[in-house]
């Protein structure tokens, strides 16, 4: 559920970023504009490192299986 939790804020944050900056384009408001930049860029990297969190954990998962073939190859 906190996963879920995650990446509804997440996405949260990247609409609320992205109606921000327009707001502010629309208006000549140079820090909202800015405020919906940086929130929209915030949301990103958020992304990025929950998928980079994902491929470390596969890369993990594989590593432990070949690990586990290669020590029962061994011990026969």
């Amino acid at each position: 559920m906190k996963d879920f939790n995650d990446k509804f804020d997440t996405a949260k944050d990247k609409i609320s970023g992205e109606i921000k900056e327009a707001t502010g384009k629309i208006t000549g408001n140079e820090t909202l504009e800015l405020k919906g930049k940086l929130q929209n860029k915030k949301a990103d990297l958020e992304k990025k490192i929950d998928l980079k969190h994902g491929a470390n954990k596969v890369k993990e998962d594989i590593a432990g299986k070949i690990n586990d073939m290669m020590d029962k190859k061994r011990e026969k």
